[in-house]
C-alpha cells in the first residue's frame, strides 16, 4: 500500500488520543523489522532516516529506496521521515526520496539563528508539501548542542513555534539520545506545561532510555510522536552477537541477520503496544 504522510499519521494519533512511534532505520533489516513489528501490533508507524545514517551509507538514495519499498509492500500504515537534518541540501531531497516529513535540527545555533533557519525550512516545506518538525531546548546525550540536562522552557517554546510555524516540536524533558539502559526520568510537570502552552504536537526524542511506564505516561500527558532508535540497535546487536558466539563457524549472514530482524520486530511491536495501552487512559 502507498506510504502515508507523516502529518496524517500524527493527526490521526491526535484524533485517537494516542501517540505514534517513530523508529530509526540503519540497515534493510531495520526497515523490515519495523514493518513486521507494526503489522503484528496492528498500528501505524514512522520510519526515520537520520542524517548520521545517511552519512554511514554515503548517500540517501539506496537506504531510502529500500525503506520505501518495504513500507509500500507492508499491510501497516507507514511513513518515511528524515530525522535530525542539519544539511539543507539533504532536507530538500525529501520529496525525491519519498519522505513526507523532516526534522530540521537548528539546535546547534543560537536562538535567533535557529528561528531564522527553521522558519526558512518551514517555508520550504509548505511549498513542497513536507511536514517540518524542529527542536528547541537541546535533547541530552550528545556533546555541544546536545548537552545533558537541558530542559525546554514553555514560554520560549511558545515564542519559537509562533515565530517559525513548525508543525511539531521536539522538546527536552529528561530523555537522552543513545541511552542503553531504561533509566531516564522524565519531567512530567514540564510535559504538561508544554502541552498547555503549545498548539502543535510534542515530540519525545531519546525514548530508548525511557522505561515503559514513563513512556506511556508521557504519551498520556501529551507527547504525540515518540522517537526510538538505540533500543532497536541493542536488540539487533544482541541477537547477532548471541548467534555468532554460539555458532562461530557460520559465515552466512542470512543466518544471523534473520534473528536480528526478528529482534527488531519484537522491540517495535512491544513499544507500539505500550503506547496503545497508554491510549486507553490518555487525557489530551
Amino acid at each position: 500500500m502507498p506510504l502515508v504522510p507523516t502529518g496524517e499519521l500524527v493527526a490521526q494519533a491526535l484524533r485517537e488520543r494516542r501517540a505514534v512511534a517513530a523508529f530509526n532505520v540503519i540497515t534493510l533489516e531495520h526497515a523490515e523489522g519495523i514493518a513486521m513489528g507494526a503489522e503484528r501490533a496492528g498500528l501505524p508507524v514512522i520510519m526515520q532516516l537520520s542524517e548520521n545514517a545517511v552519512k554511514y551509507h554515503g548517500s540517501p538514495y539506496a537506504i531510502a529506496a529500500a525503506s520505501t519499498a518495504v513500507a509500500s509492500h507492508s499491510n501497516a500504515d507507514i511513513s518515511l521521515h528524515l530525522d535530525h537534518i542539519t544539511d539543507a541540501a539533504l532536507m530538500k531531497l525529501a520529496p525525491e526520496l519519498g519522505a513526507s516529513s523532516v526534522m530540521y535540527d537548528g539546535a546547534a545555533f543560537a536562538y535567533e539563528e535557529n528561528v531564522a533557519r527553521t522558519k526558512g525550512a518551514v517555508q520550504w516545506g509548505r511549498q513542497h508539501g513536507i511536514w517540518i518538525e524542529a527542536e528547541l531546548g537541546e535533547i541530552g546525550g550528545k556533546d555541544g548542542a546536545h548537552a545533558p540536562g537541558v530542559r525546554t522552557d514553555p514560554q520560549e517554546a511558545f515564542q519559537f513555534v509562533e515565530a517559525t510555524g513548525v508543525a511539531a516540536l521536539a522538546v527536552a524533558v529528561g530523555s537522552s539520545h543513545a541511552m542503553t539502559s531504561k533509566s531516564a526520568a522524565l519531567d512530567h510537570e514540564l510535559i504538561k506545561a508544554l502541552k498547555a502552552a503549545l498548539d502543535v504536537p510534542l515530540v519525545l526524542h531519546g525514548s530508548s532510555g525511557v522505561p515503559d511506564a514513563e513512556m506511556a505516561l508521557a504519551a498520556q500527558e501529551g507527547m504525540v510522536k515518540i522517537n526510538i532508535g538505540t533500543a532497536l540497535n541493542i536488540a539487533y546487536t544482541a541477537a547477532t552477537r548471541g548467534f555468532l558466539d554460539a555458532n562461530p563457524s557460520v559465515v552466512d549472514p542470512r543466518k544471523y541477520f534473520a534473528l536480528s530482524r526478528e529482534a527488531v520486530a519484537c522491540t517495535v511491536a512491544h513499544a507500539l503496544r505500550v503506547l496503545a495501552g497508554a491510549a486507553n487512559t490518555a487525557d489530551r
